[in-house]
């Protein structure tokens, strides 16, 4: 199995390390949000990543582009610092910051989860979920969690239903929150323990993995357990679900990914990633594209080449 990772250079963003004594500007009113512009470069230039904790990615199947989410610098150390990268599909960058090339009518705090669905990319942002035009990359609207803390990974339904993770304790567990923004608990307790990335299958359940456990978890859209399968490994993040039912999990404390196909025992088919987190697939190139958190890269699994090979 192929595995490319691609770096960030921090200094792409003016890599210089902020102090808690640095303010960011509150965000105007008065003027309109801008996106920021792909780069033009020379044939002989390439720019690689540009990431400072990406937790999530997407893929965008229009444009053909990867959309990495990224938490910017930590809240006590610069507030509101979140931002979105566009990156093309050979790792190069395309627009080093789509969203939050500058806060002008912006508020993206620390954002970890995403999801793309209905035209926008929906994003976790502690306890509020955001979302943003694809097209323009401009703020469309918000919700906050009801009851929960800090929002990890985020799947949203065609109806605009967003199902949401909390892994951390207190109040550990998945939220469901209505098109008309009504917070439920869609399931807490064991056999959830400590959940983390969440996905639907192709049947419209909702399958969640854990960190506390290896377990991976499909629950019907009314809340039933539907069925227990087992990762390789515990510590799970991120999940990928296909057509045919075949499952990835990532494992963000033990750099595995695994595959589970319908029936079968899960097999290892990636290693060494360190911090593999929410992940994403592309169905052009029937690969995965893995953030790495703290890494400030991406990993690049070629799922056409067997485990092994160069």
């Amino acid at each position: 199995m192929r595995i490319l990772i691609v770096a960030a250079a921090v200094a792409a963003f003016g890599g210089a390390v902020a102090t808690s004594a640095q303010q960011p500007a509150a965000a105007p009113t008065d003027k309109p949000f801008v996106a920021g512009p792909p780069l033009t470069l020379t044939p002989n230039a390439k720019v690689y990543g540009g990431f400072r904790f990406s937790e999530s990615i997407s893929y965008d199947a229009e444009r053909d582009l990867y959309v990495a989410v990224n938490a910017g610098m930590p809240q006590d150390v610069v507030p509101n610092d979140g931002y979105v990268s566009l990156v093309n599909p050979d790792g190069t960058a395309h627009t080093l910051k789509w969203i939050g090339v500058n806060r002008n009518g912006l508020t993206l705090n620390h954002p970890l989860g995403s999801h793309i669905a209905n035209g926008m990319l929906y994003v976790a942002d502690i306890d509020v979920i955001r979302w943003f035009d694809m097209k323009t990359g401009e703020p469309r609207g918000s919700v906050p969690v009801q009851g929960a803390t800090r929002i990890n990974d985020i799947e949203v339904a065609k109806d605009g239903t967003i199902y949401a993770t909390q892994t951390a304790t207190p109040n550990s567990g998945v939220y469901r929150i209505s098109p008309q923004g009504q917070t439920t608990v869609f399931a807490s307790g064991a056999p959830i323990n400590l959940p983390n990335g969440i996905t639907f299958d192709a049947k419209g359940n909702i399958v969640v993995v854990n960190i506390g456990s290896a377990d991976v978890l499909t629950f019907s859209p009314d809340g039933k357990l539907l069925a227990t399968e087992q990762s390789t490994h515990a510590g799970n993040d991120g999940i990928v679900v296909l057509a045919d039912g075949t499952k990835y999990v990532s494992s963000v404390r033990e750099g595995f990914v695994s595959r589970i196909r319908p029936g079968q025992k899960a097999e290892v088919i990636a290693s060494g990633i360190p911090s593999a987190a929410s992940m994403t697939y592309d169905s052009k190139r029937n690969r995965l594209v893995i953030p790495m958190n703290d890494w400030n890269a991406i990993a690049i699994v070629d799922l056409n080449q067997p485990a092994g090979s160069q």
